[in-house]
């Protein structure tokens, strides 16, 4: 597709200038979610590269402090990971003395996890550059304008919630 666009200057006569449109993908929500997810993951990345915390480690530490005593199926739903992954994280973190876990009082086949006080210092020391990092990669945006994509985007999520589902788009639903 080409797009043109009419150049006209009050001292050379109008000329007509042809420019390529952009593929479709590069308007196609699924791509531009994708590739701004990538950006995001990457800008943790970078921000936390001097630390001993890659930025899944960092996504489970946030959700556990935010929800302490999260039984480790809940923590997978919430970070859309499936229950093994989520288990290994878990362990990671348990590892680095970060999280512990908790035999729940009335089922003991659930673990109950919360942020040791190394965790919570951690979270506390690691947070303003987070929040950080989320400014930066949304300061090409008036603030309002970052408000609007904020509640656009929570919006279309919570429109959608039923999609989310650990390996989804590589394995079928289960049937109901």
């Amino acid at each position: 597709m080409t797009i043109k666009t009419a150049i006209i200057s009050a001292d050379r006569p109008s000329r007509i200038e042809a420019e390529q449109a952009p593929p479709f993908y590069r308007r196609a929500p699924a791509y531009l979610i994708r590739r701004l997810h990538m950006i995001c993951t990457a800008m943790v990345a970078e921000e936390f590269e001097d630390e001993d915390m890659p930025v899944s480690q960092w996504a489970v530490l946030t959700i556990i402090e935010s929800h302490p005593e999260i039984d480790q199926s809940g923590l997978a739903e919430i970070i859309s990971f499936d229950k093994t992954n989520t288990g290994r994280l878990v362990d990671q973190l348990e590892a680095k003395g970060l999280v512990e876990r908790r035999p729940n009082d009335s089922d003991r086949r659930v673990w109950m996890l919360r942020c040791t006080p190394l965790g919570l210092k951690i979270r506390k020391r690691l947070r303003p550059r987070g929040i950080a990092t989320q400014e930066r990669l949304l300061s090409c945006l008036e603030p309002a304008d970052r408000e609007l994509l904020i509640d656009l985007m929570s919006r279309v999520i919570a429109a959608n919630e039923k999609y989310v589902r650990p390996g989804a788009g590589r394995r079928k639903p289960k049937s109901r």
